[in-house]
């Protein structure tokens, strides 16, 4: 039986140059699986022209009706969704996002099949597919950039202007970082794309406690995790189980840290009932060293205090005021120099794209092609039929606006 998936262009505003598959991608998996048929929307916001996708043979149309499985990147504008048909993006909706409710309720009442790429996890809950790896990467050299930017060390373009990685990497060998002091959080792809970039300018890896205890006369970084700076309110031992299920029970240790750090890399996954990394009030406290904070994860009024907006990739930083807890210029010397671009991996969308691309024809086309006897696509769907899905059913009363 044939399948038909389809690429969508990006509606969200601003545009969003990614794709779910590249056009050597498409013209791989149409070799591998003579039964596939792929269609690809027409855009002229995307990063690989229509024409590229012609040259591999694929098809590109206005019409997306004809297609069985529709795959986008950000979320799908609600009315353009098609009634009856199963999406694959990333809809934002399953932390109960205010501004995303009307779209889960369009889902709901168009008898969508949603597929959200942040759920789509092995057995084990182990999430199989995203950007996050890239979001280091590129928060990473931000971070940078801001950096010799706030202290006049040295100068980097912007992102968005390199040709791909290559040539990002190559505009990173200015960077002086002299005896900087950096802060990696969390342990996934975010955090492991950060510590790729760090590793390009050989930046030395220490501990936490020789970061907390030493000085450096060159540049160093440390990675920590959550039992590093979270602890039990009634001083019992940290149970790595007990912190995921109950994070409320926990409180941030992170204070020592922000009285020898001078740059840190947000890049932990964030859950609403987890106290923040460090306050304000902390922030206003003498030895509050932190002059750059890259949040990578970016979540608004989330884990760092002081992201309270998103920013972009044309504009990726803000000032952050401790004495008047407000919006400053950027690069002050009496602010915090603040990086919040909540769509990173934009910034070099064509290889952003290949990547993702490349984990998608690995980890997730064979269960569209094949059937899925290992329930991947099951335990990613949030709705179905007009109805979510029981793993998805806390979402309900969000859904009814309660």
């Amino acid at each position: 039986m044939s399948i038909t998936l389809g690429l969508i262009k990006e509606t969200k505003r601003p545009p969003d140059q990614r794709v779910a598959l590249s056009p050597g991608e498409c013209r791989q998996l149409k070799s591998t699986y003579p039964d596939l048929n792929i269609v690809v929307e027409s855009s002229d916001q995307r990063s690989f022209s229509d024409q590229e996708y012609l040259d591999e043979g694929v098809a590109v149309s206005t019409d997306m009706q004809g297609c069985d499985y529709l795959l986008g990147i950000k979320e799908v504008n609600p009315d353009r969704l098609m009634e009856g048909k199963t999406y694959f993006f990333f809809s934002h909706t399953i932390k109960k996002q205010a501004y995303n409710r009307p779209l889960l309720q369009e889902v709901l009442r168009k008898k969508v099949r949603l597929i959200d790429y942040e759920t789509l996890t092995d057995p084990a809950g182990n999430r199989i597919i995203g950007f996050g790896r890239f979001a280091g990467i590129i928060g990473t050299y931000n971070a940078i950039l801001g950096y010799g930017k706030k202290y006049d060390l040295f100068h980097l373009k912007p992102v968005h202007q390199c040709r791909d990685r290559n040539e990002m990497e190559e505009e990173l060998q200015k960077a002086k970082l002299h005896h900087l002091k950096i802060i990696v959080t969390g342990g996934g792809r975010s955090a492991n794309g950060a510590i790729e970039t760090l590793s390009t300018l050989k930046v030395r890896r220490v501990t936490p406690y020789e970061f907390l205890t030493y000085h450096y006369m060159e540049p160093v970084y440390c990675q920590l995790h959550s039992k590093d700076y979270y602890e039990a309110k009634d001083g019992s031992s940290w149970l790595k189980e007990e912190f995921y299920k109950q994070p409320e029970k926990y409180q941030s240790t992170f204070l020592p840290y922000t009285k020898t750090c001078d740059l840190l890399l947000a890049c932990h996954f964030w859950d609403p009932r987890t106290a923040p990394l460090f306050t304000r009030e902390q922030v206003r406290m003498p030895g509050f060293r932190i002059s750059v904070i890259a949040d990578v994860t970016c979540d608004v009024d989330g884990s760092i205090p002081t992201t309270f907006r998103t920013t972009t990739a044309q504009d990726p930083f803000y000032g952050y005021n401790p004495a008047t807890e407000q919006e400053g210029e950027p690069f002050d010397k009496s602010t915090i120099t603040v990086m919040a671009v909540d769509n990173l991996p934009s910034g070099l969308p064509r290889d952003a794209s290949e990547m993702f691309g490349h984990d998608l024809m690995e980890r997730v086309i064979p269960s569209i092609i094949h059937g899925d006897e290992d329930e991947l696509l099951f335990r990613a769907t949030i709705a179905q039929d007009g109805k979510l899905t029981e793993r998805f059913g806390y979402l309900k009363d969000f859904v009814e606006g309660k």
